[in-house]
């Protein structure tokens, strides 16, 4: 399904030094990538992120199921505009057979990357045998990647974290599942810095990324197509991508939590990446203008009232960036429909001013990242 989008605005360019980042055959014009985040990154969060840098981005884990029944699920979790690529549909299930199918129907809608959800440690989906579980099932993880490889002919990536837990088994199990996407020619890997029994507490193990970044220059550096390594966790900020990039020798970032909010986090990132300074946060009109764009893009898929409820929770997110934040919070809490929307920006955007830096730690969140 499409919409239509206005045209993009050119990312910032990075550095001649800077590694090339390749997904498949989509080269990515910065090493940075917008996360799927349930709940959050759907085509609106993607096109406004993409205007402000971002080369790539991934949906929200999208239930096989519910893809192979069509309907709401479908309709809105698959939706794409012409702007919004390359962009990855990520898959979530336990079945490889179903998941194949459900691959199948991404390819249809028009996605460019089908990409497979090991990661997601919340717990009910973890006790549907989905997910971050899947880490601890190596074989039914091996047997859907298998099935996808042969139900799809384009380029596949897949999200893990770590291991389930710091034990040498469930290291083994994460051995045996990366192994295998590196020999069935996986585009990309994603690997969390934290295990799956961490959730999001605890900080993400980025020494773990750079042994994964060395794995990959010696012990696959025979593979004929070397799968492209992101890396995720405890990426709030664009110095914290910087020092991901630079530290972990990943191909990329995998920008999650940092990016609600704050999609300047990805023009921050190639600024840096160019050696120029961090350019100064948002001004209160720039917010506005990324708030109006992601409010109109929420109303062409969820149609006013629902985007008016879904809105809440992102207007939120871009309140840290004002100076007013605590009382620009209140309201934007409050809003039900795009009266009450317009009221806020009216209100609290109209007149121009600077703004501020986000956190550098955002709230705790259960969102599959």
């Amino acid at each position: 399904m499409s919409l239509t989008a206005e045209p993009a605005l050119s990312p910032a360019a990075a550095a001649p030094t800077i590694r090339p980042c390749k997904v498949g055959p989509f080269t990515l014009t910065m090493p940075a990538m917008q996360a799927g985040l349930a709940g959050y990154s759907d085509m609106a969060m993607r096109v406004v992120a993409r205007r402000r840098g971002c080369p790539y981005a991934v949906t929200e884990a999208l239930l096989d199921q519910v893809l192979l029944r069509g309907g709401r699920g479908l309709e809105k979790g698959a939706v794409l505009c012409d702007e919004d690529h390359p962009v990855a549909g990520q898959l979530m299930g336990s079945e490889p057979d179903e998941l194949a199918r459900a691959a199948k129907v991404l390819l249809e809608c028009g996605f460019d990357v089908i990409d497979l959800n090991f990661a997601c440690p919340v717990k009910k989906v973890m006790g549907r045998c989905r997910g971050g579980y899947l880490l601890s099932d190596p074989d039914t993880a091996i047997a859907i990647m298998r099935r996808v490889r042969d139900a799809v002919p384009g380029p596949l990536s897949v999200k893990l974290r770590r291991a389930l837990d710091d034990t040498p088994q469930a290291a083994d199990w994460f051995d045996q599942v990366f192994a295998e996407a590196c020999a069935l020619n996986f585009a990309a890997i994603c690997v969390h810095g934290r295990t799956v029994e961490q959730k999001y507490t605890g900080l993400a193990d980025w020494s773990f990324l750079s042994g994964l970044s060395q794995r990959l220059s010696t012990q696959y550096s025979a593979l004929s197509t070397r799968p492209t390594l992101f890396g995720s966790g405890d990426v709030f900020t664009a110095d914290d991508a910087l020092r991901m990039y630079h530290t972990t020798g990943v191909d990329g970032v995998w920008i999650a939590r940092g990016a609600i909010g704050n999609p300047w986090i990805f023009s921050d990132f190639a600024a840096l990446l160019a050696g120029k300074p961090l350019p100064p946060p948002p001004t209160i009109h720039e917010q506005r203008e990324a708030l109006l764009l992601h409010f109109r893009l929420a109303v062409e898929i969820y149609g006013e009232e629902l985007a008016s409820r879904q809105m809440r929770k992102i207007g939120i997110k871009y309140a840290k960036l004002h100076p007013n934040g605590k009382d620009v919070w209140r309201e934007f809490i409050a809003v039900r429909n795009q009266r009450d929307w317009d009221e806020v920006l009216a209100k609290h955007y109209a007149a121009d001013a600077a703004g501020i830096r986000p956190p550098s730690v955002p709230d705790a969140e259960d969102t599959c990242k």
